[in-house]
């Protein structure tokens, strides 16, 4: 489980991997390792055969956040 101290060593501007990897998590996506290069959905994607380790770290690091804080949607 991620604390405070080791979530906030990552970027977590709006379409980046730390936060394409918690929206993943709380809307109940797939693992799947991407960002995009500026705002969400208006700016082009990276994805996982393009990203380094140190940003697949960090979508894995928003993903698993998500999950231990209980950050997922409730869709009832």
């Amino acid at each position: 489980m991620l604390i405070m101290d080791e979530v906030d060593q990552y970027d977590r501007r709006h379409g980046g991997p730390f936060d394409r990897g918690s929206a993943d998590a709380y809307y109940g996506r797939r693992f799947r390792p991407h960002y995009y290069t500026g705002r969400t959905y208006q700016s082009p994607a990276v994805l996982r055969d393009q990203m380094t380790q140190s940003e697949v770290d960090a979508y894995r690091a928003g993903y698993e956040y998500a999950v231990s804080t209980g950050q997922e949607k409730d869709w009832i």
